[in-house]
């Protein structure tokens, strides 16, 4: 099936715009939001210039104002004369050693990537269930499969928690209408993985979004991108103590 009408959120910079990127190069119609707006102005400038016979609309939102998602998912859908798929992407990687005085950075974390997902994801089946059909792709993590100690331990949780509400409407959702993606990508070359420090199995942005948007048109229930090295490393990672895990 191909689902023409698009929305994707955190979509002003990295892998958000460059799945935004890679759809419009396949004629598709997308929603775009995200707080830069005028991010989001260039990058629809960008795409119309290049793809005249696609429709774009963007919005600012900031997932955290939770009041504001259905009211602007529900302004996008009417632009776009409805929504076939929802890519729940936006997210942030703040983070702390748990206990180091810290908290703002964490609590911001999983309050962004795992509280703010929850809304969009009330949000996108209520649309979906009004339209009688419709695509929920969750942009999780690898690190959702094992906690991970240091920086990462409050990301690695709010990913998890992403990965366990995807898990819970794959079984809700079986045998529709309604398909569900859980997309777990390693480590790709964007904004927050610019100061990370693992750069060996870093993949570049292109190859990463490809890989990414392969997966989604696919409509697999989980998917571990890129498979290679990550399918097995994840089956490494839930095996070796956390202590192991960076």
């Amino acid at each position: 099936m191909t689902r023409q009408k698009i929305l994707i959120t955190g979509a002003s910079s990295g892998l958000g715009a460059g799945m935004a990127r890679t759809f419009a190069a396949k004629g598709r119609d997308l929603a775009l939001c995200a707080r830069r707006v005028d991010r989001l102005e260039e990058l629809k400038a960008e795409l119309t210039q290049r793809h005249p016979n696609i429709t774009i609309a963007v919005a600012a939102l900031d997932v955290n104002d939770h009041d504001r998602v259905p009211t602007v998912f529900a302004a996008l859908s009417d632009e776009l004369g409805g929504i076939d798929r929802i890519i729940v992407n936006a997210g942030i990687g703040k983070g702390a050693p748990l206990g180091s005085g810290k908290l703002w950075a964490n609590k911001a974390t999983i309050e962004t990537n795992l509280v703010s997902a929850l809304v969009q994801i009330e949000t996108a089946l209520e649309m979906f269930k009004t339209a009688g059909s419709g695509h929920l792709v969750l942009v999780s993590s690898v690190l959702g499969n094992k906690g991970v100690p240091g920086v990462k331990a409050a990301y690695a949780a709010s990913k998890a928690g992403v990965s366990s509400l995807g898990q819970s409407l794959r079984a809700e959702y079986a045998s529709g209408p309604i398909k569900v993606t859980i997309l777990e990508p390693g480590y790709i070359e964007s904004e927050m993985t610019a100061k990370s420090d693992t750069t060996m199995l870093m993949v570049d942005t292109d190859t990463g979004v490809r890989q990414l948007v392969a997966a989604i048109e696919r409509e697999r229930g989980r998917a571990i991108v890129p498979g290679w090295p990550w399918i097995p490393l994840v089956t490494l990672m839930k095996i070796l103590p956390p202590r192991f895990i960076k």
